[in-house]
């Protein structure tokens, strides 16, 4: 039980350091006000390189947590899951106002199952170009979630195959509720010239 513990504190206290919010401060800025931190905010807001930075930086940390629970509890590699993908999306540095957790997810599967893993990059690859040539334009929904709301469920059928299944089910139980959490109570976005943090 203390593994555990010690898992999912060193885990969440890791996701807690959202890369899209230490960027935009090192700008002096906070990302928060207009957008959220995570890969796609950071790129609509600074570009292609500070996405690309943030992102994955975001995934490494993803991939250090689940180390961590590989090395102090291999049986429940989940606690990582869950702790890393929480601490993203409710930051203790940042007062838990964070980004959707799709980065660090997808680090913590890399180590705990590639396999899976590689089957979900894959079918979201494959959707993104299709669902922006066919459907976008009507949906008015971003690509990114769209394919992620389809290769998640295909994840889960490649993880009771490949394993990975109660990291993928906590990981996402995460993001279930941060994505419920923003569609009930979307975050404030101060105008620019406020100039709060």
């Amino acid at each position: 039980m203390a593994a555990l513990l010690l898992v999912f504190a060193v885990s969440y206290l890791l996701g807690s350091l959202v890369a899209g919010v230490l960027y935009s401060r090192r700008r002096g800025e906070d990302i928060r006000g207009r957008d959220l931190p995570g890969g796609s905010g950071t790129y609509r807001q600074y570009g292609v390189g500070a996405a690309v930075l943030v992102t994955v930086l975001d995934i490494v940390k993803g991939a250090v947590a689940a180390g961590v629970g590989l090395i102090l509890a291999p049986e429940a590699t989940w606690v990582a899951m869950l702790g890393v993908v929480l601490g993203h999306c409710y930051p203790l540095y940042f007062r838990f106002q964070g980004g959707g957790g799709i980065a660090p997810l997808l680090g913590a599967l890399l180590v705990a199952a590639p396999l899976t893993l590689a089957g979900m990059v894959g079918t979201g690859l494959l959707l993104i170009p299709l669902y922006r040539a066919t459907l976008q334009s009507r949906v008015n929904l971003n690509a990114v979630p769209f394919a992620t709301a389809v290769a998640v469920p295909v994840g889960l059928l490649l993880a009771t195959r490949y394993g990975g299944l109660s990291d993928l089910l906590a990981g996402g139980a995460a993001m279930a509720v941060r994505a419920a959490h923003l569609l009930v109570r979307p975050p404030h976005r101060r105008g620019a010239e406020s100039g709060q943090p």
